[in-house]
């Protein structure tokens, strides 16, 4: 059974919130975001009819989102000026909703978002992912590409790497 075009439409837009918020932590700038979320969709309706009914819409356009970034976007971030801690000064905050209770809560929060800037695309993006907007571990794999096992395997190796970041915390 095939989708109508405008099933589709209705579907894949009530994405665009998780999209967008996807797209603003991976771009770090909501110009950007915005532009990434529209090349998205744009692919997505394209290629509306290669979209298989029955199967996963959401991890289905979150692989058209990071195709699209880490054709275009990517390349952007690497030319961009860095700070001296290797951070881009462009960088907006990843947890808007960190307490600021304490100055201590706060630089624990940058610290720890500094930390994920500094692991590797696939590393974050499957934290991204899985831990921050709680996708399900086969529909990760799909949008990476990967089998299960490998999705695992690179959660497991990014907290780790995450705790070596981070390890004064881990004393306290």
């Amino acid at each position: 059974m095939k989708v109508s075009a405008e099933q589709f439409e209705k579907l894949a837009l009530e994405q665009m919130d998780t999209l967008y918020r996807v797209a603003g932590r991976l771009t770090r700038d909501g110009d950007r975001a915005a532009d990434l979320v529209q090349e998205t969709y744009l692919r997505a309706f394209r290629f509306s009819h290669r979209f298989q009914p029955g199967t996963h819409l959401r991890a289905w356009l979150f692989q058209i989102l990071r195709n699209t970034f880490l054709t275009f976007y990517r390349l952007r971030e690497r030319e961009s000026a860095l700070a001296e801690d290797g951070v881009p000064a462009w960088d907006a905050p990843m947890f808007h909703d960190a307490p600021e209770e304490s100055s201590g809560a706060v630089e624990a929060h940058t610290d720890l978002e500094r930390a994920l800037r500094r692991l590797p695309e696939e590393f974050r993006t499957v934290l991204l992912l899985a831990e921050v907007e709680g996708m399900a571990l086969e529909d990760v794999a799909r949008v990476l590409a990967c089998p299960v096992g490998t999705v695992k395997s690179r959660i497991f190796r990014a907290k780790e790497r995450l705790r070596g970041l981070l390890r004064d915390y881990t004393k306290e």
